[in-house]
């Protein structure tokens, strides 16, 4: 399956953001000190500028780490910070796009060492890739959807960068030069030569940023689409001017062209070819809102979806549905299809702000792919986000899939847990995970007090009293609810005993079948079987896959996140697969899932970052219907 950015790549112009620095300056910050440290030192800063950008409807977001290589950072004394200056810069960004919901997508930016290659200048090409390597593989691991290689004068820095992310990655990449006034780059390439030389590196896009205004760079844009035309299979073009000349007034640096000057120059790209646009040095939010308006206006149906940037939220319009039955006591389809299909099911985490619309597109796409459920998660990592139980109703009602509740008794007490139930089966979100939950101290609120009237034993004979039509002191209910529940357990625990045990309790209990925690050898599976002492589990079970996407995603997960254990085997798969992590991760997770269905009812997939397109892509090698032997 195709990457997101190449997929809209294709449906649309895309409206990259403005400047990092400029934002930044406005908000007190020197541009004489070191701005990617202000990741560590000032994130709120920083997380300001993203969300400023997201909400100006901006569809794609550049971290600020443009100077973060231990060349530029050293110039300041923090040549060591380069992974936490990195993974900050990239972290501070997904969790504003979390908040606001939308579905944007997160750029590493990558810019110059701020020195000459050699034979020209003293640094070798080798010293510059290894720079690059380090800072690239910071951003991998934190979850970037794409990388840009920004402001380069020479075209022998880009390739000692696109080489180090060669080595790494096959996320796309986006490759932008920058020219002088002579139309040239400060090597001296005018922008045939650059096309040239960049069309054969196999990146996404290539074109132009700082470059001074918009219509100089327009001119240089005129040049690569004449000579792009020449091409088989040209990359996309990309125009990203500064805001005309700077003047210094007073003791501010001032930068002339106003947002309506850059609308009008974001439909001029546009026209002329470029399939990117966007914002340098002097633009700001403002100038990316007035961009979004005039290429909405200009093309409203270009992205097939009218405009989805206000700060509300986009719902795509459904067809009429028939009104809840809260009455009807059939089983949900999951119940129906259990022991009898494969099932395919992904977890989609609810957004931390109040707008589901990139959860819902997900949803969306995996109904595409054939899922037959989507799991939501209910604040995992104790991290507060949206309620699970109504990105549920949204998900049933909005794109009509059933979903899988993850129900924790972590922030519920017993009148609340059941209150909650109540109301799940309203609404008809009555297939439930029944979970214990991260403690509040993993989180954002360790001051938080945790419930935990019960535990997910407890909560499982609560939910099947409920489907006999009482409460848990025996109080009826007026009639029987149709819950179908689950339970969950860990494989890979060192104390697979203890966890054989609450299994048997939790389906003596009333568990309807078993979801797992995400494996990665058949022999972690067929392991558990055998301390449970069944060829088979009495019930039907979902296995967890998690697709790996790096090396360093991998050692992250292995040696930093609770309840994720992975093999050695599956970690030095991903450590000789280098650039080509996120095939790897796929076809290991494709491997596992064939070798898993003898022993399986069905598999839970795990997508990191919210790349859900990973998650259909490793479904798709389950396209003939498998059989099942229960």
């Amino acid at each position: 399956m195709a990457h997101p950015f190449a997929t809209e790549l294709l449906k649309r112009p895309l409206l990259f953001d403005g400047a990092m620095g400029t934002m930044l300056y406005e908000a007190g910050r020197s541009l004489d000190e070191c701005l990617d440290a202000l990741n560590l030192s000032h994130p709120d800063i920083v997380s300001a500028v993203y969300r400023a950008y997201i909400n100006a409807g901006a569809d794609v977001i550049e971290t600020n780490t443009f100077g973060a290589n231990r060349i530029r950072l050293g110039q300041h004394g923090f040549a060591d910070k380069v992974r936490d200056i990195a993974f900050r810069g990239v972290k501070l960004a997904r969790e504003e796009r979390e908040i606001s919901g939308k579905s944007v997508m997160i750029a590493g930016s990558i810019g110059p060492t701020g020195r000459t290659i050699a034979p020209i200048g003293t640094l070798t090409a080798q010293h510059a890739r290894d720079a690059f390597t380090e800072q690239i593989e910071a951003l991998l691991e934190a979850g970037v959807d794409l990388l840009v290689m920004e402001t380069m004068g020479s075209l022998d820095e880009m390739a000692a960068a696109l080489d180090a992310a060669g080595a790494c990655t096959d996320l796309p990449i986006v490759s932008l030069m920058t020219f002088a006034e002579d139309g040239r780059t400060l090597s001296g390439h005018d922008p045939r030569e650059v096309v040239a030389t960049l069309a054969e590196r196999n990146v996404a896009a290539i074109g132009a940023n700082c470059s001074v205004g918009p219509q100089r760079l327009l001119r240089v844009i005129d040049h690569m689409h004449a000579a792009t035309r020449d091409l088989d299979d040209p990359p996309a073009l990309a125009a990203i001017p500064n805001a005309g000349w700077p003047t210094i007034i007073g003791s501010r640096l001032i930068y002339r062209s106003s947002p309506e000057y850059f609308a009008t120059f974001a439909t001029d790209a546009i026209s002329r070819g470029a399939r990117i646009v966007g914002g340098c040095c002097g633009t700001t939010s403002e100038h990316i809102a007035a961009m979004r308006v005039a290429i909405d206006t200009s093309e409203p149906t270009a992205n097939g979806r009218g405009n989805t940037h206000s700060a509300g939220v986009h719902i795509r319009p459904v067809a009429p549905r028939q009104p809840i039955d809260v009455e009807s006591d059939a089983p949900t389809s999951i119940k129906q299809m259990l022991g009898k299909k494969f099932l395919r099911c992904v977890e989609i985490d609810p957004p931390k702000g109040f707008n589901p619309q990139k959860a819902l597109d997900g949803a969306r796409l995996l109904k595409d792919a054939g899922v037959d459920a989507i799991n939501v998660a209910d604040s995992p990592m104790a991290r507060v986000r949206m309620s699970a139980m109504t990105l549920c109703y949204l998900i049933q009602h909005e794109v009509d899939v059933e979903t899988i509740i993850h129900f924790t008794t972590r922030d519920r007490s017993l009148m609340g847990l059941q209150s909650e139930l109540l109301g799940a089966h309203a609404a008809n979100v009555r297939n439930i995970l029944a979970l214990t939950g991260d403690p509040p101290n993993l989180g954002d609120y360790p001051e938080s007090t945790a419930v935990y009237d019960v535990d997910s034993i407890g909560l499982i004979r609560i939910i099947s009293r409920l489907n006999q039509g009482e409460d848990s002191f025996g109080a009826s209910i007026g009639r029987g609810a149709s819950f179908t529940i689950a339970c969950a357990i860990d494989p890979t625990r060192q104390d697979l005993e203890e966890e054989a045990r609450r299994l048997h309790d939790k389906i003596e209990s009333g568990a309807d079948f078993v979801m797992t925690q995400p494996i990665f050898d058949i022999d972690v599976w067929t392991r558990f079987l055998k301390i449970y002492g069944e060829a088979k589990l009495p019930v039907p079970v979902m296995i967890g896959v998690l697709p790996l996407q790096s090396s360093r995603h991998a050692e992250f997960l292995h040696n930093e996140v609770p309840g994720i254990t992975l093999t050695d085997k599956a970690r030095d798969r991903m450590r000789q697969a280098g650039s080509s992590g996120r095939q790897e991760g796929v076809q290991m997770a494709q491997e596992l899932l064939r070798e898993l269905v003898p022993f399986a009812d069905g598999t839970y997939l795990m997508p990191s970052f919210g790349r859900y397109e990973v998650a259909a892509e490793v479904i798709s090698v389950l396209d003939e219907e498998p059989t099942i032997s229960r």
